[in-house]
């Protein structure tokens, strides 16, 4: 298996898009890759890659196998086995992965848990999109 340095070049398979003019509310469980640009207020447990979008909102526990926020979230953030935060990112609650690297000019308001016991990794995103 090749292993993917980011976890957005590792997805493979379709994605779910929900757009920027999208609201949703409730309880979200699926497989596959979500990218959410949009607002959500709830929970989710994502078997895959979830990606919330720079301009995109969560209120409620983000539950993925891999993550990468560039939006704003309140509430945790909880990897199976990767997490990502984007300089945009802003996060009120705990971040909890196997690995955990967070940019430049993320603000995070929390906990951080790295569960493989290693440190968080900081980083200068130099990729566009």
């Amino acid at each position: 298996m090749i292993f993917k340095r980011r976890i957005r070049d590792s997805s493979s398979g379709p994605t779910t898009f929900i757009a920027p003019s999208t609201k949703i509310v409730g309880t979200i469980s699926g497989q596959g890759a979500y990218v959410f640009c949009g607002t959500v207020e709830g929970d989710c447990d994502i078997n895959g890659p979830l990606t919330l979008a720079e301009g995109g909102q969560w209120k409620g526990t983000l539950k993925a196998n891999d993550i990468i926020v560039a939006g704003k979230v309140e509430g945790d953030v909880v990897a199976r086995q990767r997490v990502e935060i984007a300089g945009t990112a802003r996060v009120s609650g705990s971040l909890s992965g196997n690995s955990i690297a967070v940019a430049e000019g993320a603000v995070i308001e929390g906990e951080i848990k790295v569960t493989s016991g290693g440190p968080a990794v900081k980083f200068q995103e130099k990729r566009q999109s």
